[in-house]
């Protein structure tokens, strides 16, 4: 799976202007404590690694987090004996990307997933010309490299490309690599900016999956932190001396407070601040969009699909199912699928129940290789849009939205409150190195203060 692959005609990776320190040295030496109290909320990537870089220089550090476990939205349930990451599963770009190192540490094992191993449905069971996929693969990225100068403010992707290309817009190729090449990795088309759908840099390099679980990272970057779990935060009061937190009833004081909540709760507003944000980090919550992708797990006690590692199924729906990747290829012991569905659909699978997805993905599977095929032993599935912890997948550039936006979300208030998150990385947003990136770069600021 590509992250932003369409990016990789027209963008050249930029270095890497941060240093990865090794934020776990606080596990074996504590540096002379200075006296200063950090609370961090939230107990994903980016609090974690704030968390043990002041751990490192001597803060007293408490993470809250609000579920029963560490990790954020790098999530892995094990249920079904193999790691189904609910969120997270790729590190996008190996080369030079901080999760690369991060990961080995960590011991999370990784598998190349090659893009080329593909094969691709049309409805009705047709498989498709391997020639006929590649030539508009490639004039779909020839469409991304010049979109955005027909695009304007007020406009969505949507809307100049239905304009620009009407003949395309109905062809259910070219909607599948819009759904799956741009709606997985922006968010919805109706909503994302014609101008703005391509920013964002990335790490060159090939793609790996985690596939021992993608909380492996969180679990080694969390050893030795104080970490209260089940806690949620509802208040945040930055007018003394001190910053007051909220959380369960009570309330927690400390010199500093790092809040990493995905951008979907700042938007449902169920935390207070007292004072309250300032307008321009308010004008940022509204206009930076959150998306929603949902995943799906599927087993079966014996394989019929392919052996390659992506299969693709054009339907008329959008976003629906369109996209399996062939678990087995790295788990050659199970026989497992994961697809996905995003944007409207996505929400719209959180409202079904489990034998109503199942048969939705059945029907295309069945279409691809026949009625005869078995149904599933097994189904997991994700509800990232109903869910309180994050409401949404993760941050992108809607209608509206302005980079200097993801900056006024990480920008400070009277050095007290600071703010980390793949939001608030202008260069990596949606990404996880860009929450990782995130947390040190908060974490610094503070040290800093000292």
């Amino acid at each position: 799976m590509k992250r932003r692959k369409f990016l990789k005609k027209s963008l050249q990776t930029v270095p890497v202007l941060w240093t990865t320190p090794s934020i776990l040295s606080s596990c074996k030496k504590e540096e002379t404590s200075i006296n200063k109290t950090v609370i961090v909320v939230g107990a994903g990537i980016a609090g974690l690694a704030a968390a043990q870089q002041l751990k490192s220089k001597g803060f007293t550090v408490t993470l809250l987090e609000a579920q029963e476990k560490v990790g954020g939205r790098l999530r892995s349930n094990r249920s079904l004996g193999i790691a189904f990451d609910e969120g997270a599963s790729w590190i996008h770009g190996i080369t030079k990307n901080p999760i690369t190192d991060l990961a080995e540490k960590a011991g999370m094992q990784s598998f190349y997933t090659d893009d080329s191993s593909r094969k691709s449905y049309d409805v009705g069971g047709v498989l498709r010309k391997t020639t006929v996929y590649d030539q508009v693969e490639d004039e779909f990225y020839d469409m991304l490299d010049t979109l955005m100068k027909k695009g304007s403010a007020t406009q969505s992707f949507q809307t100049v490309f239905n304009a620009q290309y009407p003949t395309q817009a109905k062809d259910r190729l070219w909607r599948f690599f819009l759904s799956t090449y741009l709606t997985f990795d922006t968010g919805d088309l109706n909503q994302l900016s014609s101008l703005l759908y391509n920013e964002g840099e990335e790490f060159k390099g090939i793609e790996k999956i985690a596939t021992n679980g993608y909380d492996t990272i969180a679990n080694y970057l969390a050893r030795g932190l104080s970490v209260q779990l089940n806690q949620r935060v509802t208040k945040i009061d930055y007018t003394g001396t001190k910053v007051q937190v909220t959380h369960n009833g009570q309330t927690s004081t400390a010199d500093y407070v790092i809040l990493t909540v995905p951008l979907g709760v700042l938007k449902k507003g169920v935390i207070q601040f007292v004072p309250n944000l300032p307008s321009a980090k308010q004008n940022a919550i509204q206009k930076i969009g959150m998306s929603c992708v949902n995943k799906f797990l599927l087993t079966w006690q014996t394989a019929f699909w392919d052996d390659v590692q992506y299969l693709s199924y054009t339907p008329e729906a959008t976003d629906k199912f369109n996209y399996f990747v062939n678990v087995k290829k790295f788990h050659p012991a199970s026989n497992a699928l994961m697809t996905f569905a995003y944007a409207d659909y996505g929400r719209q699978t959180e409202t079904m129940t489990d034998a109503q997805v199942t048969e939705a993905i059945m029907a295309h599977l069945k279409d691809m290789y026949g009625s005869a095929i078995p149904n599933p032993t097994n189904l997991l599935r994700t509800k990232w849009n109903s869910n309180e912890n994050t409401y949404g997948a993760y941050s992108f550039t809607a209608v509206g939205t302005e980079m200097r936006h993801f900056e006024d979300l990480a920008a400070s208030l009277d050095d007290k409150l600071f703010f980390a998150g793949e939001h608030t990385e202008v260069d990596y947003f949606s990404t996880v190195h860009g929450a990782y990136l995130s947390g040190l770069r908060e974490a610094g600021n503070i040290i800093d203060l000292q």
